[in-house]
Formats: C-alpha cells, sequence, structure tokens
C-alpha cells in the first residue's frame, strides 16, 4: 500500500480505506493468553477527536454529528479509546469531565495530557483560572506567558490540585487510564530532570505516562540510565514514532511498567516538525501506509504481553489520517493473534 504523500491535500482515503481496516478498534485487542478481564488488552485510538481538519463535513462523522456530544459519541463507538490534547493549553474543568463519562460506553478510557506548566513549558496567563491569575503578583500578570519556574510554590500546587480535582469524575467512572507528561526537547537527562518527573507523579497524584522530545535522553550516554529510571520507578513509557531528525527521539520500545504501555504515532512528516507557524495538523499531517504499521505491530504484541493494557494513539489528526491508521493497525494486530 503506498504512503499518501503529505503534501497530497486530497484527505478523501477515509471512507474505503478506513472501512477495509474493519472494526477491530472498536474494542480491545488481546494479545497473549492473559485469562483475568483486562489482561493483555491493546487499546487503538487518536490524539483528537475535535480537529477542523476531522470535524469537517464527509471526513470522519457522519452527516449530522455537529455538536461535541455527537462527535464524541461517534468516536467512542468506533475506538476504545481518546487523548485529550486540550488540557495541555488549559486547566480542565469538572463538568468537563462528567461530559465525558456521560458521553462513553463504561469500557472507554482517557488519556489526559498535563498542562503545559507542569513538564517546564509555558503557558499563557491568560487561559489559567481566574482564582489563579488573581494570585499572581502585578509583573507576572502582565506577561503574556510564564513557566513553571516563575510560579509561587503554593500557587503552583493549586494548579495541580484543579487539575486533579476536575479529572475526579474519569476517575471514579474508572476511565482515566493516565496522565501523559510530555518533557520538551529542553529537559535533558539530568538529576534534576529526573527529580521533576518523580515531583509531578507525587504532585498529581494521579497515574502518568512519560514522554520525551529530546533524543539525548536514549544517546549512547544516557540510554541505559534512563531505562533503569523509569524501570525502578514503575513509569510507564511511551514509546514514540516520529521524524528522525537532529535531536529526534528514537523509536526505543522498551515495557517499563506491568499496567500500562504506550505507543504514540506522530507520523514522518520531517518537512514540517520543525515548522514555526503552522497547526499541529499541518505539523502532524502524515499517513502511514501498511508496511510502516506492519513494523511496528509485533513490537506493541511483545511489549503487550507483559502489560496490561497498552494504548496505540495516532497523533496524525490530519483529516482522517489519524482514524484510518488507528484503524489498521488494530486490523493488523487482530490479524496477528487470529
Amino acid at each position: 500500500m503506498a504512503r499518501v504523500d503529505p503534501h497530497d491535500p486530497g484527505p478523501e482515503i477515509g471512507g474505503k480505506r478506513g472501512e477495509e481496516a474493519g472494526d477491530a478498534a472498536r474494542k480491545p485487542v488481546r494479545v497473549g493468553h492473559g485469562k483475568a478481564a483486562g489482561k493483555d488488552e491493546v487499546r487503538f485510538g487518536t490524539a483528537s477527536w475535535t480537529d477542523p481538519t476531522m470535524t469537517a463535513p464527509g471526513v470522519f462523522y457522519p452527516e449530522g454529528a455537529t455538536t461535541a456530544e455527537e462527535r464524541l459519541k461517534y468516536y467512542a463507538g468506533q475506538f476504545s479509546v481518546v487523548e485529550v490534547d486540550a488540557t495541555y493549553y488549559a486547566l480542565p474543568y469538572k463538568r468537563m469531565a462528567e461530559s465525558w463519562v456521560e458521553r462513553t460506553p463504561n469500557d472507554f478510557v482517557f488519556d489526559i495530557k498535563a498542562h503545559a506548566i507542569m513538564t517546564g513549558q509555558p503557558t499563557e496567563v491568560s487561559r489559567l483560572p481566574k482564582p489563579i491569575r488573581e494570585e499572581l503578583s502585578g509583573e507576572l500578570k502582565e506577561k503574556k506567558r510564564i513557566y513553571r519556574k516563575d510560579m509561587p510554590n503554593e500557587l503552583l500546587d493549586e494548579v495541580y490540585r484543579h487539575f486533579r480535582e476536575a479529572l475526579h469524575p474519569l476517575v471514579e467512572a474508572k476511565k482515566l487510564s493516565a496522565v501523559f507528561v510530555q518533557f520538551p526537547k529542553w529537559v535533558f537527562p539530568s538529576n534534576e530532570a529526573r527529580e521533576l518527573i518523580l515531583e509531578t507523579r507525587q504532585r498529581l497524584d494521579l497515574p502518568i505516562a512519560v514522554e520525551f522530545r529530546s533524543g539525548t535522553w536514549f544517546n549512547e550516554k544516557n540510554a541505559e540510565r534512563t531505562v533503569r529510571f523509569l524501570q525502578d520507578n514503575k513509569l510507564p513509557y511511551v514509546a514514540v514514532d516520529e521524524p528522525q531528525v537532529k535531536g529526534s527521539v528514537p523509536p526505543v520500545v522498551i515495557q517499563t511498567n506491568d499496567d500500562l504501555a504506550v505507543f504514540r504515532f506522530h507520523g514522518r512528516n520531517a518537512e514540517n516538525w520543525e515548522k514555526k507557524g503552522i497547526t499541529p495538523a499541518e505539523r502532524f499531517r502524515y499517513l502511514y501506509d501498511e508496511d510502516e504499521l506492519a513494523d511496528w505491530t509485533p513490537k506493541i504484541a511483545t511489549v503487550a504481553k507483559q502489560t496490561r493494557q497498552t494504548h496505540a494513539i495516532f497523533n496524525n489528526c490530519y483529516s482522517n489520517y489519524g482514524t484510518t491508521n488507528a484503524r489498521e493497525a488494530a486490523r493488523l494486530l487482530a490479524e496477528m493473534q487470529a
């Protein structure tokens, strides 16, 4: 199956190609010989259900699915997991999480992106909740963006408390799988960085999964120590497939936690990977061909045999690229298990 050129604007691949992938993504694919419910499950989904290129008429959603409620209900009928990225940009609210619980089946789960400020990335002051904004010093209030290091410790505690309490409906419904903590490319391997990861888990007091954006964590000097750190602390690792350019994280596959493993597919659009001034959909605009997905199938299966639940999340959410590839990857794993 030939790869779709990421510069080709034609998104009309979803109907037939997506349907040919079958129904494997609707329920977790079982791997290995786990007897207990929830054992050796692999769930497939995407990193968004709301991107404008995805919600355009005729792309993924059926005619008439125009509201947030209708779209999530439809998505949850096609897949068993979704990643929420909106929480990276703005702290969630309890009513939001309650609506997610109400609109999805009992066995559906969410992976939630940690807020930017938790992992050393900047956040817009205007998007912080009003009670937190009002407690900022005059100098910080005037800034457009602030970093974790700028915030007083008590206000940082409030950010974590707000985040945790907002997600309580998901926790109570057993629909929160993990919070994805994604550390930016300027967070390099160091004692300070490792302490930040452990502190983030402690402050969140929720299950987390760790993704790195700097390839230095797995270079010749640091790889062994990185793996040991993740395994010793039972931190689920987010294995990534991404364009292999200078500084990229290599496609390292390791099992570090008995309960959860995550694979995240960012596409291989090298030209747009570091490009400024484009939308996330354009950055991740890449449709995997079947051979590329098939290369990952045995790797996913191997990790899944050692893990209670494994998630394969497609972040190539331009148009229906992510949904098509998630369905295809689920079908390939199901066929391998048949």
